[in-house]
């Protein structure tokens, strides 16, 4: 009778140590889509790099070593973000945001860097460097998040005033970023924005007219000299394809050659002509997904297409499952942010958008964007692990 008392007290308190297990109640779906993004993503850039390296006469290994090494980094700082009670960083998200609006401006001093066109960079030494703008998404995430559930922790819903001061809050980093300037960051700032509002329960006149506003903007920055040359010309490129093939409209051409040459399974990893060729420019960040599509085929790139996905699915069932406004609207942020950028990065190695120099969430090479986005993908773990908390 007593050991099977005794046996019956263990397994009491082996479920009780199971259920106030973190490890066990990760999203462990939302987990194994991004790892398997991660793993894909090291090999795409392994495949896009090798040839380059091996002609300057260095490892073939050196991006990906430097890309795992960022992927490692990375997890931490999603550990610390999902470990952290996000209710807790409520209160601190002022701070955030105004961290990230000083490394804005930082880059705007001697410190930064122009790479690539667009002056984004801070360099730290060492062969490291930061870029600002894709922390700053995180920060914008929280801070609009910790704004609209203030009002909803109340009421029904934001009213005008409020949708005015989210927009002021988020017009400063929109406005540094700008500066760089780095319209695609910018583009996803503003859909971040959109989507948190329209989560947050804003009234659809506001929605509507703030996308309106935006198409007139962007119209009138092109009119009136705002952007860059190199950045209208991609638009006009994006517009007419054929209009300066060896010129802005070089890439798109060169990836939906990569992409077409694919097929159904691809020529084999390392196999592909274009990327061995070094034919697309910046293969391993903005076109890693032309790797995908040449090497892999159609099956590879709709798998990694498929764990994109599953990433967007999860983070919102954790957005609809969350127990507060605060941790529903990080959620739908991060989700928005996601799905955007994702959209816009694929659709421009296909030439349904134009170029705007966005990175492929968890696959690109870098280590600024791979932090942020892991990052929020720790927030995401952070509402989830909370969400029966309350």
């Amino acid at each position: 009778m007593s050991l099977d008392l005794g046996r019956r007290d263990a397994g009491l308190r082996e479920r009780a140590l199971g259920q106030d297990s973190w490890l066990r109640r990760l999203d462990w779906v939302l987990a194994l889509a991004v790892a398997g993004l991660v793993a894909m993503g090291a090999l795409l850039v392994w495949s896009a790099t090798r040839q380059r390296m091996l002609d300057a006469g260095l490892p073939d290994t050196s991006f990906l070593q430097r890309h795992l090494i960022n992927a490692a980094i990375g997890l931490a700082l999603a550990s610390v973000a999902a470990l952290i009670d996000y209710r807790t960083l409520r209160a601190y998200a002022p701070v955030v945001y105004v961290a990230a609006c000083l490394g804005l401006v930082a880059v705007l001093t001697p410190l930064g860097r122009t790479i690539n066109g667009a002056h984004s960079w801070i360099v730290l030494g060492g062969g490291f460097q930061v870029q600002p703008s894709e922390l700053a998404k995180v920060a914008l995430v929280v801070g609009l998040a910790m704004l609209l559930a203030e009002r909803r922790d109340m009421e029904a819903g934001p009213r005008g005033g409020d949708v005015v001061l989210v927009l002021l809050v988020a017009a400063v980093p929109m406005a540094l970023v700008m500066l760089q300037p780095d319209l695609g960051t910018a583009l996803v700032l503003v859909f971040i924005v959109l989507g948190v509002l329209a989560i947050g329960g804003a009234p659809a006149r506001w929605v509507g007219g703030l996308v309106l506003a935006g198409v007139v903007v962007c119209a009138a920055a092109v009119q009136l000299g705002v952007l860059d040359d190199y950045q209208v010309d991609r638009f006009a490129a994006f517009a007419n394809p054929e209009l300066d093939p060896r010129g802005v409209g070089y890439n798109t051409n060169q990836a939906r050659i990569a992409i077409g040459s694919g097929g159904l399974t691809g020529k084999g990893l390392f196999q592909g002509t274009q990327t061995a060729g070094r034919f697309i420019p910046e293969q391993q960040t903005d076109f890693v997904f032309t790797v995908a599509g040449e090497e892999l085929g159609l099956l590879g790139a709709s798998l990694l297409l498929a764990l994109l996905g599953v990433v967007l699915w999860r983070g919102l069932r954790i957005a609809s499952l969350a127990s507060d406004a605060f941790g529903r609207l990080v959620a739908a942020g991060v989700v928005c942010w996601f799905a955007f950028q994702s959209f816009v990065n694929v659709g421009m190695t296909l030439g349904i958008m134009p170029v705007t120099g966005l990175p492929l969430p968890f696959v690109s090479y870098g280590g600024s964007a791979m932090f942020a986005n892991l990052l929020a993908v720790g927030l995401l773990q952070n509402v989830h692990l909370r969400t029966r908390d309350l």
